[in-house]
């Protein structure tokens, strides 16, 4: 049947109100036993909970330290291996520039030394060239004798180069000079009056120069003719240097 209530609320049986009753006497005895001081239980508890909880803290430190540890070491091989890599890179960079450097040296070098052979090469042969020419020159020159005019100044000239040869001084003004006095000019003048044609022997050419004088003093590679100017000259020349010294140094008859 329902229980009847008052105000709203339920009313207790008796029944119930006897359970309720032990329920709380059972646990008051319970709760009084757990807090009655002296009790080797009641004192040995909390520590027993504190012995069994150290452990377990410590434990889990440790725990959390070797990870943090591990982490750390973990970072710094990480760390150490990217800079090892960074040198190493670093160090094959140095070495491609070094190399590159000396390829370039190399190459310059190789460079300059391929000009300079070949302005050697080009120096040698412009002076090759001029050496050539030079030499044709002096081919056709001595292919082709010198050429005088045929005259009083040419006959000089030619006379001098001789001399020249052979070391026969004269000028040509002391030369000029004597053949005019002694000729005029004319290489086939002869004196027949003087006491060297009354002797047989008498002066012929542009100076005036006797037969034996003229054999004595004649200079090879002239004609062998008092008549002839180039070796009347030369010959006459040859022996006023002989006892005057020069041709120079002659103002009259000799």
């Amino acid at each position: 049947m329902p229980v009847p209530t008052f105000s709203g609320y339920r009313r207790l049986t008796k029944t119930h109100r006897l359970s309720a009753a032990g329920v709380a006497a059972a646990g008051a005895a319970a709760l009084a036993f757990a807090v009655v001081p002296g009790s080797a239980e009641a004192e040995q508890a909390p520590k027993a909970q504190a012995l069994s909880a150290k452990p377990v803290a410590e434990q889990h430190a440790g725990s959390v330290g070797k990870i943090q540890k591990d982490s750390l070491t973990q970072q710094s091989a990480e760390a150490a291996k990217k800079a090892q890599a960074a040198k190493a890179k670093a160090k094959a960079e140095a070495e491609r520039q070094k190399k590159a450097a000396a390829e370039m040296a190399k190459k310059k070098a190789q460079l300059a030394a391929e000009a300079k052979e070949k302005a050697a090469k080009a120096k040698a042969a412009k002076e090759r060239a001029a050496k050539e020419a030079a030499n044709r020159s002096k081919a056709r020159a001595a292919v082709a004798p010198k050429q005088y005019p045929n005259n009083l100044d040419g006959w000089i000239r030619e006379a001098m180069d001789i001399m020249k040869k052979h070391d026969i001084p004269g000028s040509y003004e002391g030369i000029h000079r004597n053949i005019i006095r002694e000729s005029g000019g004319d290489p086939n003048a002869i004196n027949n009056w003087d006491i060297n044609a009354q002797n047989g022997v008498p002066s012929i050419g542009l100076l005036q120069v006797i037969k034996p004088t003229f054999d004595q003093y004649h200079v090879e590679g002239t004609k062998n003719s008092q008549y002839d100017p180039v070796a009347n000259i030369v010959a006459a020349c040859n022996y006023a240097a002989d006892r005057y010294g020069s041709m120079d140094n002659v103002d009259s008859a000799y």
